[in-house]
């Protein structure tokens, strides 16, 4: 099969062929994913070449238990999974909580080394940024669910499943994020 088939076909069939040794296969799923998992971790991560180093471990962890998969149809909360726990195991490697501090002061230094003329594109990079960093200014057990759950858009299952925790904890700790998240955007939406 050619890469130029493998672009038309859906993900499920990319994932059949991968699981079977097809390497063109394998080389579509990853360029498919990698922007999905890059984004996932520039939420937990400050660091943009940790960023880079954990999306790439997730690539090399899925490449080599694509085999594994057991159904197809879990692929996203099998690649949530993985990316899960690389993050949490670079935490544990870094000894550390990663959270940076969030004062108003940082907020407008942001909006001041952005530079850029009012427009859209300009409003939107700027709250994109904002967002960010309120985002990592939560603990982690914070930071994780409420990215799987607004950015993944997994269900509060899935999540519980994928943080070995109960459903009632994943709904506790999504609602403690939003609400910090709200209180450390409120001047801003």
């Amino acid at each position: 099969m050619t890469k130029t088939n493998l672009k038309k076909r859906d993900i499920n069939f990319i994932i059949v062929q991968a699981q079977s040794g097809n390497i063109t296969a394998l080389e579509e799923l990853v360029k498919r994913v990698q922007k999905e998992i890059f984004t996932v971790f520039s939420y937990l991560v400050e660091r943009r070449e940790d960023i880079a180093d954990l999306t790439q471990e997730v690539l090399l962890k899925m490449a080599r238990n694509i085999s594994k998969l057991k159904d197809i149809k879990n692929f996203k909360a099998w690649l949530n999974q993985i990316i899960t726990n690389t993050f949490y195991d670079y935490l544990k490697k870094n000894h550390k909580d990663n959270q940076i501090e969030f004062n108003n002061e940082k907020l407008l230094e942001i909006k001041d080394k952005i530079g850029c003329e009012p427009g859209e594109k300009c409003l939107f990079s700027e709250m994109e940024k904002l967002i960010k960093l309120a985002m990592l200014s939560l603990p982690e057990n914070l930071r994780v669910v409420i990215v799987l759950r607004e950015y993944e858009g997994l269900s509060y299952e899935d999540i519980a499943k994928i943080t070995k925790t109960t459903l009632g904890t994943v709904k506790s700790r999504i609602s403690r994020a939003r609400m910090r998240l709200k209180n450390e955007l409120k001047e801003f939406i």
